[in-house]
């Protein structure tokens, strides 16, 4: 888990250098910060049960096991990308991972989750669905919904909102509250539970209860996990936002996920200065390789314009 939190974390940081220098165009959510959430979670979960997003995703389709090389040439526009270039940041997907996507309409995702859900229980299958979203989710009508339907029908998905409390479109005192977000689940005879997101071992412990639910009883469960992002909304964001200090960031900097469990690996004499600065220095150079291989890709064909294209 360390070694995919740092992943995700020097990936990113890549991503917003390269944004920067104008090689990703469009839209781009950094997961700086979340790291926790994706790593710990997806390890609970097999390789044949399903993942979808939102479009904050990076961290989770680099868990999944979506090549770094694939996911970088993705935000770069290139044909190698795996969504051959044309999804970018905010869509990044992988069938063959089960890695149904990433998402750019706030809550547009949810209905979908359910969907997976219900043609898991509709094929007497014992897979599960893992649902990714953000706080501001909660006020999109389809979250209700969806979850009214997942409890109608016990579906086996995990609902995950990564609650970093700062929901795009929304005041802070507005979101700050969203600790309602598990007394939703008790309105659609839910379960659900609050979770430490910045411990990767709390959310994997959380989840693994939630995935024996799932499969043995096909119920759904909510898990609010409360986390922090240390960048901006977005790339067009500013660092830190006009809605926050940066004593604030700063102060939850002490809380980061990978600095925790390098000091608990570190007590517990599993892990040593060195063997840490030698997988990050390993990790390092597999993001340089990505970023070389993304600059080197070709861009997508022109004919590639109207393939996987919606006719009527």
């Amino acid at each position: 888990m360390l070694r995919q939190m740092l992943l995700i974390r020097r990936f990113e940081e890549k991503a917003a250098e390269a944004y920067a220098l104008g090689k990703i165009g469009g839209f781009c959510h950094l997961y700086i910060g979340q790291e926790a959430v994706a790593v710990g979670s997806l390890a609970a979960l097999r390789d044949d049960d399903y993942v979808i997003s939102s479009y904050r995703e990076h961290g989770q389709a680099l868990v999944r096991g979506v090549p770094a090389n694939a996911v970088m040439a993705e935000l770069f526009g290139k044909a190698t990308g795996c969504s051959k270039g044309k999804g970018g940041s905010m869509h990044l997907f992988d069938a063959d991972k089960r890695f149904m996507g990433g998402h750019s309409i706030v809550g547009g995702h949810l209905p979908l989750a359910a969907g997976l859900g219900f043609a898991i229980r509709y094929r007497g299958g014992d897979q599960v669905c893992i649902c990714f979203f953000g706080e501001a989710a909660v006020n999109i009508g389809a979250f209700h919904e969806t979850l009214n339907m997942a409890s109608v029908y016990k579906l086996p998905v995990i609902f995950c909102c990564e609650n970093n409390r700062y929901g795009m479109g929304t005041a802070f005192e507005r979101v700050a509250a969203v600790t309602d977000v598990v007394e939703h689940a008790c309105s659609y005879d839910m379960a659900a539970e609050l979770v430490d997101g910045m411990d990767a071992v709390a959310v994997n412990d959380a989840t693994r209860r939630a995935v024996e639910r799932a499969r043995k009883r096909g119920h759904p469960t909510l898990l609010e996990v409360r986390t922090y992002r240390y960048m901006g909304h977005s790339m067009s964001d500013p660092l830190h936002g006009v809605y926050r200090t940066k004593e604030e960031v700063e102060e939850q900097r002490k809380r980061d996920p990978i600095s925790q469990l390098a000091m608990k690996l570190k007590d517990e004499g599993v892990l040593d200065q060195a063997g840490l600065d030698a997988m990050d220095a390993e990790i390092r150079a597999e993001v340089d390789e990505a970023v070389r291989f993304a600059d080197e890709s070709p861009d997508p064909d022109p004919a590639e314009l109207t393939t996987h294209v919606l006719v009527d």
